[in-house]
């Protein structure tokens, strides 16, 4: 941090990220050279084969060619390592050296022309060892170059040109721009941006068919990105060491005494109420539709060794007639996957759809007779329409008479929302369910971008139902505006499991994230190579979280909100390129993402302990009720994606389930009036 300055731009590569791949390269370069010079050493005098002259140049010239090359490199990792993220000074010679590493990749690449020439001459008939020792340089040297021209354009940032300025200087006078001038090169530079994060995400959904809602999605999420990373310097080696020194922090942290209201404990004799065990019970019992949603992808996931062979013998089967079903099902894979993991019949669905386009995603409607219940079960994140509409993180009003404030919404999921009542209501598809069963109540059901679909259209649908319950689990945090999350405790239920990354993802989140990764590599005086190897090994071995020392612990706060001002102070070189711009409005609080919340009242459950052995693994969970405020943090943690898995909340859920059932068996054995 800064990125590193090359041929008058910057890259998305750090001058301290070159410690392991160069030592990785130099470890082979070295054992590549020893092997070189003993086949010379051992053939020095049976060069006289035809060919042989040629090939004792080459062997001659790549000696002295890999020496050079392990001389630089290990310039290279010596000088890379020097220093800290925050402090690049003692790292200033780090250009010369890759200006000169670069430029032995063009003799390089002529011994490996040379070499490749040689070993395709049919008229070589030298010995064979030689032969394929040759044979075996040229492909390492091809595998080499290919390698680093990846490199290259792994790193290579395509607005790293652009020299980007800061408006107003501290003095508050215009430094070397008119006013008219400034606008319009901001204004380039911010499109430019745009552009750039355009095509990205084009290239990423290049094997989907784009129509105009993708293209409108495309430049929503790309103008997204480019205000989030407008103003950081950070290069993804800097983040990688700042999540590592946040997770250990964290864990620092969470070793300590808790206090009192911080304590999760659900159990048999604790003071919790029935409210919580019924619908913790509810959860378990509703986690099966939202899991099914997901159709073979989740039933083969789960049942990695006999799923296919389940589902072969339904795949010839005629679906039923009785169901209504649109989209492709091929083979019957989805529809036969619902029915295993729900457990009901074909008769007792009403709709099923597995269409999906952006901000369209697939649903079911199926009638539950153990609850009574007309469930609507909606599928979460499993295609790129769906991240794309997940991505569309804009905000919407979503007026309602109910609420005296107007509530705030995420755009994307709420036109999925809009999709699935306009099926359910203009298609008259809760109609005919109402018609079969009108006794039966009215129950949303959704994981992840099911989840928050779920409790959009659980809104809407509220007037015309008001008896409606809605389970969301594990929705995304970023969802509903203060106003709307408080009419929600009503009728919707949301389900969170341990550090879930997603239920606590939300633009302000992520600014709070990324202000966090500055502070913390800022203030450590380690080397990045040290953060990531200690990371590394903690991450894998575990251990006591490594105590970082600090220098910078007085610097002070208020620049430390600004990412590069705080850290241009430390740099001995200024980056001439993403500079935060004065006029971009911060993420803190934009007009276009507000805080948004969590819907309805919510069950945060948490993996008390848990022990593994070869074959199976067996956790223990505890469950109360929580509020929108513990999960105004990002939490680094290894689970924070598992934990978001639907099988890792349905364990979670059944567990909590059948451990609140045997206690009540246990208490009724325990109070036997015949006994008394």
């Amino acid at each position: 941090m800064p990125g590193l300055v090359l041929f008058g731009r910057r890259w998305a590569i750090g001058s301290d990220d070159f410690v392991l791949p160069g030592a990785f390269e130099l470890f082979v370069r070295v054992v590549w050279w020893i092997g070189i010079f003993v086949l010379y050493a051992v053939n020095k005098g049976q060069f006289n084969c035809p060919g042989g002259g040629l090939l004792h140049i080459y062997l001659l010239g790549l000696i002295i060619l890999l020496a050079s090359i392990i001389c630089v490199l290990c310039a290279l990792v010596y000088v890379s390592m020097q220093g800290t993220i925050s402090n690049p000074g003692p790292r200033k010679s780090l250009p010369k050296i890759l200006y000169t590493r670069l430029l032995l990749y063009f003799p390089e690449f002529i011994w490996a022309v040379v070499g490749a020439v040689w070993v395709s001459d049919n008229s070589v008939q030298c010995e064979k060892t030689v032969i394929n020792g040759v044979i075996g340089t040229v492909i390492a040297s091809w595998i080499i170059i290919i390698f680093t021209i990846i490199g290259v354009v792994i790193v290579f940032d395509p607005l790293g040109g652009k020299k980007t300025f800061y408006l107003p200087d501290p003095d508050g006078v215009s430094r070397d721009l008119e006013s008219s001038h400034s606008e319009q090169l901001l204004y380039s530079v911010k499109s430019s941006a745009t552009r750039v994060w355009e095509k990205r995400i084009r290239l990423l959904c290049c094997c989907i068919v784009q129509d105009d809602d993708h293209r409108v999605a495309f430049t929503s999420i790309a103008r997204l990105f480019r205000t989030y990373f407008s103003d950081t310097d950070l290069v993804p080696g800097d983040i990688a060491a700042g999540l590592i020194l946040l997770h250990q922090e964290q864990d620092k942290m969470e070793s300590c005494p808790k206090e009192p209201e911080e304590v999760l404990c659900h159990s048999p004799s604790s003071l919790m109420t029935d409210d919580l065990d019924v619908e913790l019970e509810n959860a378990a019992h509703y986690m099966l539709f939202a899991a099914a949603a997901y159709g073979w992808p989740y039933y083969v996931y789960t049942n990695p060794y006999t799923a296919l062979c389940k589902l072969s013998g339904d795949c010839c089967r005629n679906t039923p007639t009785d169901c209504e079903i649109t989209g492709s099902d091929r083979h019957n894979f989805h529809f036969g996957s619902i029915l295993k993991i729900t457990g009901l019949q074909y008769r007792d669905f009403i709709h099923i759809s597995f269409h999906n386009k952006i901000y369209e995603i697939p649903f079911f409607v199926a009638l539950d007779h153990k609850k009574e219940a007309i469930v609507v079960a909606v599928r979460g994140t499993l295609s790129f329409e769906d991240i794309l509409t997940d991505l569309s993180a804009d905000c919407e009003d979503l007026t309602l008479e109910e609420v005296l404030e107007n509530g705030f919404v995420h755009k994307g999921i709420t036109q999925a929302a809009s999709y699935i009542y306009g099926k359910l209501i203009n298609d008259g598809i809760l109609n005919q369910a109402f018609t079969i069963a009108p006794e039966y109540k009215l129950v949303i059901v959704g994981h992840s971008l099911g989840g928050g679909t779920a409790s959009i259209l659980a809104i809407m649908l509220r007037n015309s139902f008001p008896t409606l319950r809605c389970f969301a689990f594990s929705p995304p945090g970023g969802l509903l505006s203060k106003s709307l999350a408080d009419y929600t405790k009503n009728f919707i239920i949301s389900v969170i499991v341990g550090k879930d990354l997603v239920a606590r993802l939300s633009m302000p989140n992520m600014e709070d994230l990324k202000r966090r990764i500055v502070r913390i590599v800022a203030n450590c005086n380690r080397p990045k190579y040290q953060i990531l190897l200690q990371g590394c090994w903690y991450g894998v071995f575990g251990g006591d979280p490594d105590d970082f020392p600090t220098e910078l612990d007085g610097r002070n706060q208020d620049a430390l909100t600004q990412p590069l001002l705080a850290e241009e102070s430390l740099m001995v070189h200024r980056s001439p390129s993403y500079h935060a711009l004065e006029e971009e409005p911060r993420l803190n609080s934009p007009p276009q993402y507000p805080h948004l919340y969590l819907p309805g009242r919510i069950i945060h459950v948490v993996e008390e302990c848990s022990s593994k052995t070869l074959c199976s693994s067996d956790s223990k969970y505890t469950a109360r009720w929580s509020n929108e405020t513990v999960f105004s943090s990002i939490l680094i943690s290894p689970k924070m994606i598992t934990d978001h898995m639907p099988d890792v909340v349905l364990k979670a859920l059944n567990s909590l389930s059948q451990e609140h059932g045997s206690c009540l068996s246990c208490q009724t054995r325990e109070y036997n009036p015949s006994a008394v």
